[in-house]
């Protein structure tokens, strides 16, 4: 039988010579973020909080590779820009991603699990597992502050995920134009963290519903923070009153949510929107410059018949050369005037989206291709994790560098994705990496702090 060699790469000759290529440089990586990522997890202790919430049913005789092996290869995978659990089948024998999760990097027993394997895995999860793991986010959300914050804003928002072929709880979304899944995302708005995702089928979610999942997020929070003054904060498919009376239970809990006009809300709206119109008229007959985007804010008196009381509503009433553009919410908080409630308060949630686009482009979040609904939700809180370890790497790791607000693809670029070659001595393992790295300097520093700082014991 004979044996094939593998064609080399060919580039034109440079300098009179000619320029050749082969995959056979041995022990190379071209991931330096294993390392990195091993470290913040070290720190905050995720992943071990992530393993205690999944009822590992394999037998223990069949098992190659750990639970805490496999979570943690996912993760850091789709940490460096590698979402496909199919990456697996050539990151499996990649020597930094094996010093990540604590193996050996030459020895070829230690190589780590393959694509089937996290196949499996995913089509394994129950539901009580993948409920145990959203109340491990929020418990890892808890325990990333050193003590009870005395606000947090809970951001809510809903982001499709596009479906295809016969997959479980795939349904068709008039709004969006095909069959997706509608995720629910929760974050911290003040300080961009995670807290917790559910992916939910493709139709449009009942207060009802809404209100549930809140519901459990705050108790899981309440019983760590009873005195913190919590926030929700929403788009107009969040005011209802569900989600209003979980504000009214609890006396250190306030909603601000957008609203939708009507009928009713509209008319209100009208005097301040012709007033707006007039201002506009008069500098076009009078051949001024056309002022800039008239606005103003304003308390109406509206009360919707579902509503479980009087609530505050605020309209900003603004004229555009395009046209008309009011907008309105409802809010419980008594204290801000309209212009701060609207201009500070409200604007600022479109800060997640953001954090929703960071999940979904960097780190895919919406790669849930699997028939199996469960199976796209452990893939959503994969993304979830590698979420995590980003923002806690960015925060207290990258803080005061160029990288500190940089957005998880720019941080894989800059700082993951550097060569390495692995050299494994009886009593250690040497790491070359190139001696022109541009951030050599920032990788001392990140390394550094990881070294010297203390992990905090994982809290329970």
């Amino acid at each position: 039988m004979s044996q094939s060699t593998p064609e080399p790469l060919r580039f034109s000759p440079v300098a009179g010579l000619t320029v050749r290529a082969a995959f056979d440089g041995g022990a190379l990586s071209s991931d330096f973020g294993p390392l990195i990522l091993r470290g913040v997890d070290q720190q905050i202790g995720l992943i071990d909080r992530l393993v205690q919430a999944v009822d590992d049913q394999r037998h223990p005789s069949y098992i190659a590779h750990p639970l805490r092996d496999l979570l943690a290869q996912r993760i850091f995978q789709i940490a460096c820009g590698y979402p496909d659990g199919n990456d697996a089948n050539a990151l499996r024998t990649d020597p930094l991603f094996k010093l990540g999760v604590n193996r050996h990097p030459l020895a070829q027993a230690m190589d780590l699990a393959s694509g089937p394997t996290f196949s499996r895995l995913e089509n394994a999860v129950s539901t009580k597992d993948l409920y145990r793991l959203a109340r491990a986010f929020v418990d890892q959300f808890i325990a990333s502050y050193p003590q009870p914050p005395a606000v947090i804003v809970l951001d809510l928002d809903h982001s499709e995920d596009p479906t295809h072929g016969q997959q479980e709880f795939s349904f068709y979304n008039h709004y969006y134009g095909h069959h997706c899944y509608l995720p629910l995302f929760l974050f911290e708005g003040l300080s961009g963290q995670f807290i917790t995702a559910a992916l939910r089928p493709g139709q449009r979610p009942t207060g009802a519903e809404n209100a549930m999942i809140v519901r459990r997020v705050l108790k899981r929070l309440r019983a760590a923070w009873p005195q913190t003054r919590i926030i929700l904060r929403g788009d107009a498919h969040f005011a209802n009153p569900e989600l209003m009376q979980l504000a009214m239970a609890d006396p250190q809990l306030d909603f601000l949510f957008g609203l939708a006009g009507n009928r009713v809300l509209s008319p209100l709206a009208e005097p301040f929107l012709a007033a707006h119109r007039r201002r506009l008229e008069h500098a076009r007959r009078a051949g001024c410059a056309l002022p800039t985007p008239t606005r103003s804010y304003h308390e109406l008196a509206y009360r919707a018949d579902t509503w479980p009381q009087a609530f505050r509503v605020i309209l900003k009433a603004e004229v555009m050369a395009l046209g008309d553009n009011p907008r309105f919410v409802v809010t419980s908080l008594d204290l801000p005037t309209p212009e701060c409630l609207y201009r500070d308060l409200y604007s600022a949630r479109g800060q997640d989206e953001n954090f929703i686009t960071m999940l979904k482009n960097d780190l895919a979040s919406d790669r849930t291709s699997d028939h199996c609904f469960l199976a796209n939700h452990l893939r959503l809180f994969f993304a979830g994790a590698a979420y995590v370890l980003h923002q806690a790497l960015r925060t207290e790791i990258l803080v005061h560098t160029e990288l500190a607000k940089a957005q998880p693809l720019t941080v894989i670029l800059k700082l993951f994705k550097l060569a390495v070659r692995v050299v494994a001595y009886q009593d250690r393992i040497k790491l070359h990496l190139p001696t022109s790295c541009p951030v050599k300097d920032l990788l001392r520093r990140v390394t550094d702090l990881l070294f010297l700082t203390r992990p905090p014991p994982l809290s329970a």
